[in-house]
């Protein structure tokens, strides 16, 4: 975190610059108050990099319209109901909405908008202290000097940014009946920014976590994707379950809370299962630090074992078993991300990481033949480097010699998988002939022949590698003239 005198340094030099520097000045000009707002002001004292700029303005709608019309090289109309534009000065997007009062019934997930007539009335209505601070660019009292921007806190959002702490700016239970999201939220903020959520604050949530069901799955989702892209969402997950929110937002959690008594021995899952989290961000941050987070291992991280509650199984002398754990939980997985929204292409990846986590388990034991590799790699696809990261991620173990085991038999595995890639274009294993190529040769039209054949092909592909065009050619004739097709 800067130091206070720091950030107040680089929120001044942020006002002179543009775009905020004619907007003050225009704004100013028709006689409208106009502030930099919540996240960039907390991000500043923060020191962490202020990406957007989120303005607040005493104009309404159609004001701000036609004073950032003849500056900006472009504007747009994101919800005029809402009191929000857009404006694009150069390479800089700004949102500038009217100050709002809003009014929420207790039975709607919208409120009733209500534009307000000061800064200070929009703070105090929003989330948490450390959000409702803005640094006042335009206009103000009477007696601040012209051009000065003016640090407005009326909830104490510093302090409680100093101390680490995430307060709402009045009482939480009238905040979060508000916008129940707004619980989801403090979660989120608690794993973003490493504060620690007030204990009133947490009294409320765990009693008022129902009203989340009014909130909309997409909101939800996209809250939990904001928490799981942090840099360690571990912490807000456990207050997930902790909480009590987690029952109705991703029920497969604190069901991994597996009773564990003296006469049935395993390892805690849920404790296990935040691990592999931790393991897996580890990990991709060390393969590709300059990528963007992987949602999808994430969440097939998170998620790779919720199918051990629906398959324990006690056996004789104690211990317990979880087959087809793989199965199941993909099953699971694939549910739950569709309930929440999520698009198909995230829903397809996350389920088939879980389905494929244990493929690798036994390599080390017995390791595969050159098939087993392709096969391997096949099944994997597109998700290879991602299994790659999430299988290493699910070793846990705390038997150094176990684990040293496991690793090096990955590497091994890897290392086959480089030097097949190589030797016979790995990445891309299909059969020496294609579609057309089939249909000439054995004189058939499109149909379930074709598809019989292909599927022939490869499997002679994956267990012996490159067949090369005539051997092809001679094996399918061979297949087909015997009366496998028809069969």
């Amino acid at each position: 975190m800067h130091s206070v005198a720091e950030a107040v340094d680089r929120l001044r030099a942020l006002a002179a610059a543009e775009p905020l520097a004619t907007l003050a000045s225009r704004f100013s000009a028709a006689g409208h108050e106009l502030a930099l707002v919540g996240g960039p002001v907390r991000d500043a004292f923060l020191g962490r990099p202020v990406t957007d700029l989120d303005l607040t303005t005493s104009a309404r709608p159609d004001e701000i319209i036609a004073i950032v019309a003849r500056a900006a090289d472009a504007h747009w109309d994101i919800g005029r109901a809402f009191g929000t534009i857009g404006a694009r000065f150069g390479d800089e997007t700004v949102e500038i909405t009217t100050y709002r009062s809003d009014a929420y019934s207790p039975d709607s997930r919208k409120p009733e908008v209500a534009f307000g007539d000061s800064l200070e009335g929009d703070l105090v209505r929003r989330d948490f202290t450390i959000n409702a601070m803005a640094l006042r660019l335009a206009g103000g009292s009477a007696d601040a000097v012209p051009g000065a921007p003016v640090l407005v806190d009326p909830s104490g959002g510093l302090d409680d940014l100093l101390a680490h702490r995430l307060m709402t700016p009045g009482a939480p239970e009238q905040s979060f009946g508000d916008d129940p999201l707004r619980m989801l939220r403090a979660v989120r903020f608690a794993a973003q920014l490493g504060v620690d959520v007030d204990e009133r604050a947490l009294t409320a949530i765990r009693e008022m976590r129902d009203r989340l069901g009014i909130v909309s799955a997409e909101r939800v989702r996209d809250e939990l994707v904001k928490m799981l892209e942090t840099d360690s969402p571990r912490r807000g997950i456990e207050l997930l379950v902790d909480t009590g929110l987690a029952q109705l937002v991703l029920p497969e959690l604190p069901a991994l809370r597996l009773e564990i008594d003296e006469h049935a021995h395993h390892k805690d899952v849920y404790e296990h299962s935040l691990t592999v989290l931790d393991q897996a961000i580890e990990l991709e941050l060390e393969r590709h630090p300059d990528s963007s987070p992987d949602l999808v291992l994430r969440l097939a991280a998170l998620l790779h074992d919720i199918g051990k509650p629906a398959t324990k199984k006690v056996e004789s002398g104690g211990a317990v078993s979880f087959y087809h754990h793989d199965v199941v939980g993909s099953k699971l997985a694939r549910k739950r991300l569709t309930a929440l929204r999520f698009d198909k292409e995230t829903i397809t990846a996350v389920s088939r990481l879980v389905e494929l986590h244990l493929r690798f388990f036994g390599y080390s034991d017995a390791p595969w033949t050159d098939s087993g590799v392709r096969r391997y790699v096949r099944d994997a696809d597109a998700l290879l480097e991602r299994l790659h990261i999430l299988t290493r991620a699910d070793v846990t173990t705390r038997n150094r010699r176990k684990a040293q085991r496991l690793r090096g038999a990955y590497d091994e595995l890897e290392d086959r998988i480089a030097e097949l890639a190589e030797r016979e274009e790995l990445d891309a294993v299909r059969p020496d002939l294609d579609g057309e190529q089939i249909m000439a040769l054995l004189g058939v039209p499109p149909g379930p022949i074709v598809g019989k054949a292909y599927r022939f092909l490869l499997e002679a592909r994956l267990d012996e590698g490159p067949l090369g065009v005539d051997e092809a050619q001679r094996r399918l004739v061979q297949w087909f003239e015997s009366g496998a097709a028809s069969d």
